[in-house]
């Protein structure tokens, strides 16, 4: 894979990014496309500005303030720091809608980073730049954080950092802009009104946490990411020691986010394999159309409720995240994590029991199969199931959460690795029962992609990547709700190494198309598919 092509890749800083105009993690096309013959035969010194193919984060219609929450110049490690108040004229909190946006612009020449920003030690937003031209680009995220309602409703201090690296190489001095606009709510019939958001957003700082004992719903969101320029920005190609590859880890590539209370396995999920924009050594796969959630990282949710008796009893406890597969002692994964909690009202504490934990055997085996063309085969495997209940002011509650996750790889590469290709699947089923309601997820991760060096140092990079996730929510067993996602890539782009920028001769294809039907679409659909060629949008097609 080339991995020196990215040293300074994804700095081990951290930061955070909004949703663009055309959705999480978008910016908006400038034309719906242009015609064949204005395609450039090969990449130029500038290219149409990032654009994702997401939907943009919906806006009731009630009276909007905006609140700047940051304005700086990345240059090196030294994080931005500010204060934050919440505004006025909206009303005080909940409010309808708060949406968080970062604008952005870089030129020159500069690797892609990886940004957070934090509101009073809670992670509201992680992001990733794209790569600029030496003309330069602009873009926008947008994400939708009225979640974070607690921390927004009272003054805050700021901090944000996108590590960066400028010296007479990499000039790129990446300029962002972040705001939050809040909505008012409203009441009456057909008026926006406050959503359900947590009463309390805690972030995880240290393992030792002390939460409200009227705590009736619990939930953990963790920002995991692999990063920082090394192998575990590339975790899934990761093989065993013996085998001749440059990136090694005992255990192979088999990832798995986990959360610990008090020691105890809490929560299992399968780590998203993110995609940078100069990632599979190849930055013309990215310059227009990032991977799936590059700009705007979502975080793993895991439903503790089973636990919330357990903690409930005033004293601290401990709430660890674990990445396992990691090589012991080795670098590379940052998984700052928030906990949300939601309080009953009416009762000062909620008593309760947890009163079923069953973990299957975690599996995990690599088969190294050596040739002309090395070949890993890579399954691993686990199943985590507890129940627990609460005596709440509304009644006994019972909360039953099971997560099974399953990742499967088949990794082949030459000496020197002149070829490097993968194809894999990850799935994460998780099913959460509270009295009466059930929630399914299902969600499918995917990545088939082969990187290779042809004569006259050509590289060329063909890959295709999938997020998918099905949704239903039963009550009493019948269907009430359901949503499903389908965020697929492709890309094929070839360009010459070794050789200064303007002697690369690169060309490049890319298609991305994001469909979203039921519950959180625009009108029950969403199918948006941007093409381009280049670095020229040449389709952008809405089918709903």
């Amino acid at each position: 894979m080339a991995h020196g092509a990215h040293p300074a890749g994804l700095a081990a800083a951290t930061v955070a990014a909004a949703a663009g105009p055309a959705g999480p993690g978008s910016a908006t096309a400038r034309s719906a496309g242009v015609a064949g013959g204005d395609v450039p035969a090969e990449f130029g010194s500038d290219w149409h500005d990032p654009v994702t193919a997401g939907p943009a984060v919906a806006r009731p219609g009630t009276r909007a303030c905006e609140v700047t929450l940051a304005e700086a110049r990345f240059r090196d490690f030294t994080p931005y720091r500010g204060d934050y108040a919440p505004p006025t004229a909206c009303g005080p909190a909940p409010w309808a809608k708060v949406v968080l946006r970062l604008d952005g612009k870089v030129k020159g020449r500069q690797y892609d980073r990886l940004g957070n920003l934090t509101l009073g030690g809670v992670e509201v937003l992680r992001t990733s730049t794209p790569q600029p031209s030496p003309d330069g680009i602009t873009w926008a995220v947008e994400k939708d954080v009225t979640r974070y309602r607690d921390t927004l409703s009272r003054p805050q201090p700021v901090e944000m950092l996108i590590g960066n690296v400028v010296d007479d190489t990499y000039t790129g001095v990446i300029e962002v802009k972040v705001t939050l606009t809040f909505y008012a709510a409203e009441r009456g019939p057909g008026r926006p009104a406050a959503p359900d958001t947590p009463d309390r957003v805690l972030p995880l700082t240290t393992p030792a946490v002390t939460t409200p004992r009227n705590t009736e719903r619990l939930l953990a969101e963790v920002y995991a990411t692999g990063s920082g320029g090394g192998c575990e920005e590339y975790w899934y190609l990761t093989t065993p020691d013996a085998a001749p590859y440059s990136c090694k880890a005992a255990d192979g590539p088999y990832r798995e986010v986990r959360v610990h209370v008090d020691g105890q396995l809490a929560g299992i999920a399968a780590p998203f394999p993110t995609v940078w924009t100069g990632g599979w050594s190849n930055p013309f796969l990215w310059y227009v159309t990032p991977g799936p959630r590059a700009f705007d990282v979502q975080p793993v949710l895991y439903d503790l409720t089973p636990y919330a008796a357990l903690l409930n009893d005033g004293r601290p406890h401990r709430i660890e995240v674990s990445v396992a597969g990691v090589p012991a002692g080795q670098s590379g994964w940052s998984t700052p994590a928030n906990l949300l909690l939601w309080q009953d009202e009416d009762r000062a504490v909620v008593t309760g029991a947890l009163t079923r934990h069953d973990e299957g055997e975690p599996a995990n085996s690599s088969r190294w199969t050596p040739g002309t063309e090395h070949r890993l085969d890579t399954e691993g495997g686990h199943r985590l199931t507890v129940a627990g209940y609460l005596d709440t002011s509304h009644g006994r509650i019972t909360t039953t959460v099971g997560r099974e996750v399953r990742g499967t790889s088949v990794h082949r590469w030459t000496d020197g690795e002149g070829l490097d290709a993968l194809t894999a699947t990850w799935t994460d089923r998780e099913s959460v029962t509270r009295g009466a309601t059930t929630t399914r997820t299902e969600r499918t991760y995917t990545m088939d992609g082969a990187t290779t060096l042809g004569a006259g140092d050509r590289l060329r990079t063909v890959l295709s990547l999938g997020d998918r996730a099905d949704t239903v929510t039963l009550r009493g067993g019948r269907p009430v709700d359901n949503s499903r996602l389908d965020d697929r890539y492709t890309g094929d782009a070839t360009y010459t190494t070794n050789v200064p920028r303007d002697q690369r001769h690169a060309v490049g294809t890319t298609t991305a198309r994001h469909r979203l039907y039921g519950a959180g679409a625009p009108g029950g659909c969403y199918d948006r598919t941007v093409a381009t060629a280049q670095g020229t949008v040449t389709v952008d097609r809405r089918r709903c």
